[in-house]
């Protein structure tokens, strides 16, 4: 296709298209492309209030700092459970020697005198004491690796919250960086206004005012 011909079939689309335009100008007909005076307009969204509940780093402040209160109780309290469980292991250490004893005096017993009846029922309960207290020691050392585990695990609590920290220590630096940046000579009380429009502006009703403005400056500033 020649450059003229490209020219030419342009030419007639814009042709064509002007046509139609007329035609449902004249007829009223705007293929539903028309919007809402209200709708065109973009959502105005207004920041929150500079209160406590809003402040970013204050909030990751009381994060880090409950947290870390929580896991100093959860970790008081899993100690204080590993210290029982230790003296309970020493109570059975004694009453597994104390067993092993028995078991010993009245196997003997049994072995001397295998008619009694008491001697064989003593023996045999010598024996269920004993692997009682076996079973006891070996539950309670399963336990405490269970709590070594989650103590472990908690460990990452430690981890979470130093990187809150480092967010925090960037959101700090970013907020002196930002305030140095925009610091100027003149005290803000004696800046003469400035102009909210240049020449050429048209849109100007959707333009913030000056006290819009202040408005919003004095809210950030509470």
């Amino acid at each position: 296709m020649t450059q003229e011909e490209l020219d030419a079939l342009m030419a007639e689309d814009l042709d064509l298209d002007s046509e139609e335009l007329q035609e449902k100008s004249d007829t009223g007909d705007n293929g539903g492309a028309a919007l809402d005076e209200n709708d065109s307009k973009e959502e105005v969204i207004t920041p929150p209030p500079a209160t406590k509940e809003h402040q970013v780093v204050h909030q990751l402040d009381d994060v880090t700092r409950d947290s870390e209160e929580k896991a100093t109780e959860i970790f008081d309290a899993l100690d204080i459970v590993m210290n029982d469980i230790e003296t309970a292991l020493s109570s059975l250490e004694k009453i597994r020697s104390i067993g092993n004893g028995f078991n010993e005096l009245f196997g003997t017993l049994l072995e001397k005198f295998p008619n009694i009846e008491r001697f064989k029922s003593a023996a045999i309960e010598a024996e269920e004491l004993l692997k009682l207290s076996n079973d006891a020691v070996e539950t309670l050392n399963g336990a405490n690796d269970q709590i070594l585990g989650a103590m472990d695990t908690m460990q990452y609590q430690d981890i979470h919250r130093q990187k809150i920290e480092r967010v925090i220590n960037i959101m700090r630096a970013l907020s002196r960086y930002m305030s140095a940046l925009f610091e100027g000579g003149i005290e803000d009380e004696k800046r003469v206004k400035s102009a909210r429009h240049i020449e050429g502006d048209t849109l100007t009703e959707e333009v913030i005012s000056n006290d819009d403005i202040e408005a919003l400056i004095a809210q950030f500033g509470k």
